[in-house]
């Protein structure tokens, strides 16, 4: 091995790992240098067995490593501060100004990018005990067990999007750490009710709740009779019945309107939309509305293309 003690700790290191089999890509990306410098500094090497850093000619880097640090903890503090916001308590602290771009450039320098939070339902200790036993309940539950079973909840879909591009400060693989997940069940916004039932083996029609909120009457003349009651016939007594835990279906007359017809209900934990398998559905009809070539602009076409 070649003699060093011409060189610094940095070089020493960048020469080692090239020796140690490593690509020149690779050392490039991990000690965030261009990967024409390391390319250099190695032939340089080879050739002469010494190498050594020109001095950059580009500007000055305006922050230190111990300001970098503090940028970092500012976002880490605070996940969803904005790149702004980072750059106004870093003059505050410091009496420095520094762009919204340095601090985006500090941050991804450590690993830290601006990506959407995940969203999840608010839950209570009483809310995880309930969700665990049920599925401890239904562990051995066959796909002949679910096939009898008709899943119908309502979904919302509106012309605007529900994000609002809201952006947290996260590392690579750490989407569902706790700090990185925004709890949220309602969304305000103008939009349009729509209610489906699925089966291993069938579907309802999409109803449309048109003009006004659904109750439970609606929810009987509209929904139970017209096209639960239909799938019960068809099923026979092995039916199984899974709706949501809204006000208006746990009314005293929607549950007399089950027992008349001798429909069995899935008991269903509170606020565990996860748990019914059409939520992939709604999904997946949000998605293809919203890639269709001519999106919806008003509630008529919207309405025409959730049916189509």
């Amino acid at each position: 091995m070649s003699s060093r003690h011409h060189m610094d700790d940095f070089m020493r290191r960048i020469i080692g790992k090239i020796e140690e089999g490593r690509k020149i890509t690779d050392v490039a990306r991990s000690s965030d240098i261009a990967h024409s410098v390391v390319s250099r500094l190695w032939k340089s090497f080879k050739t002469t067995g010494m190498c050594s850093r020109r001095h950059g000619g580009g500007r000055v880097r305006c922050t230190t490593p111990a300001e970098d640090r503090y940028i970092v903890l500012s976002a880490k503090r605070n996940r969803r501060t904005t790149a702004q916001q980072v750059a106004n308590q870093f003059l505050a602290a410091s009496g420095k100004q520094i762009s919204r771009k340095t601090v985006a450039r500090r941050l991804r320098g450590r690993g830290l990018y601006a990506r959407g939070p995940v969203m999840c339902v608010p839950l209570t200790r009483q809310h995880r005990t309930a969700r665990l036993q049920w599925c401890r309940e239904h562990l051995n539950w066959t796909e002949q067990d679910w096939a009898c079973v008709l899943f119908l909840v309502e979904s919302r879909f509106s012309l605007s999007s529900d994000c609002r591009r809201q952006l947290i400060w996260r590392d690579s693989g750490t989407a569902y750490r706790p700090e990185n997940i925004q709890e949220k069940d309602r969304y305000p916004t103008c939009s349009i009710m729509v209610c489906a039932g699925i089966m291993i083996n069938g579907r309802t029609r999409l109803h449309v709740v048109a003009n006004g909120t659904m109750t439970g009457q609606r929810y009987i003349d509209e929904v139970l009779l017209p096209h639960v009651r239909l799938f019960h016939g068809a099923v026979g007594d092995k039916f199984v019945f899974m709706d949501e835990n809204a006000t208006c279906y746990r009314t005293l007359a929607v549950q007399d309107c089950l027992d008349s017809e001798g429909i069995q209900r899935l008991v269903w934990p509170a606020r565990s939309p996860d748990l019914n398998p059409i939520e992939n559905v709604w999904d997946a009809l949000g998605r293809q509305v919203t890639g269709r070539n001519y999106p919806p602009t008003n509630r008529n076409t919207l309405i025409c293309a959730l049916k189509d």
